[in-house]
């Protein structure tokens, strides 16, 4: 049986994002072995068919069963419009070798033109790359529509729970004014660097659970060239000094004051040390005065920011936080 509420999902997941098509069935298979139980896909990671053979691996392996996994996904900004949500969930359904997924989130409130499955897959941001000068292309799809789409789709019991990514607090106002079923989740960027306490709070007051992304700040960007080396969460002194008073990394440190102000987390880590680190986080007890200085870290520096990467990378200007 699934899992029944989203109270029950495992507060830390394996983030699939930027893992390479060829080493992710190695990392779903190995996040198993050492102990995960929730994982963190989407369409646009562009890997979820060796995710499906991730899974199916460690399933004939025995080491757990299906309703022992959840499974999370996202639908990309593509296929916004009514007509495509039910064969975007399929597709991902066919990709994971899975009949139903524990959690599909709208992955950004950003509508863009269709483009067919035969055509590319996953779509990404740009319309045409061919182009001279690609953009992306907007498609007038207002966010109710989508949202009536993804309530049909859970009822149509391929999905157990619902919800949303990267929303701010005027779109989540405005989702719970007109949803007939009441998102699960709140997907959002949260680290110490980016606390969105309000946010968050609102979120819960709402009943929506909240999972942080990105919730070792910098880490997964400086790559991207979206972060500076210099701007390394796990490099503040602060962080240093609190992960040595309980002997433990930076990291677990970050990841143990996001589950201790009530957010899960999803992370990734090819190293299975590591991985066993990070679900290690979930035994550390913050003091209040930790917590308090952590926080305090605060800088309001999103990574994740379409106002920024759309202009830069796409040509096109699309901002969503103010």
């Amino acid at each position: 049986m699934p899992y029944a509420t989203i109270e029950d999902m495992p507060s830390i997941g394996f983030g699939l994002w930027k893992i390479p098509e060829a080493d992710t069935a190695d990392a779903v298979f190995e996040a198993i072995k050492v102990g995960y139980r929730h994982f963190d896909s989407a369409c646009d990671y562009g890997n979820e068919v060796a995710v499906g053979r991730g899974i199916q691996r460690a399933l004939d392996a025995g080491l757990c069963e299906r309703s022992d996994l959840w499974i999370t996904s996202k639908l990309w900004n593509t296929y916004h419009h009514p007509d495509h949500v039910p064969a975007a969930l399929e597709r991902t359904l066919t990709d994971l070798g899975l009949d139903y997924i524990d959690l599909y989130l709208i992955h950004f409130p950003i509508a863009l033109a269709y483009v067919p499955f035969e055509k590319r897959y996953p779509p990404e941001w740009i319309h045409d790359p061919d182009e001279a000068q690609p953009v992306m292309v907007k498609a007038k799809v207002p966010l109710f529509e989508t949202w009536r789409a993804m309530e049909q789709v859970k009822a149509a019991g391929k999905v157990t729970h619902i919800g949303v990514c990267n929303y701010n607090s005027g779109l989540l106002h405005d989702l719970m004014n007109y949803a007939s079923e009441t998102p699960a989740l709140l997907q959002i960027e949260s680290h110490p660097y980016l606390t969105q306490t309000r946010l968050v709070a609102m979120a819960k007051a709402y009943g929506l659970a909240v999972t942080a992304f990105s919730p070792l700040g910098s880490l997964s960007y400086v790559e991207l060239e979206m972060a500076e080396p210099e701007e390394s969460l796990l490099e503040n002194e602060i962080m240093i000094a609190v992960a040595e008073q309980h002997q433990v990394s930076p990291a677990q440190i970050a990841l143990a004051w996001a589950l201790q102000r009530g957010t899960s987390v999803v992370v990734k880590s090819s190293n299975p040390a590591r991985m066993r680190q990070n679900l290690a986080s979930t035994e550390i007890r913050l003091s209040e005065s930790e917590m308090s200085a952590i926080s305090a870290l605060n800088q309001d520096r999103r990574y994740n920011d379409p106002g920024h990467f759309c202009e830069q990378a796409f040509n096109t200007l699309h901002p969503i936080y103010d």
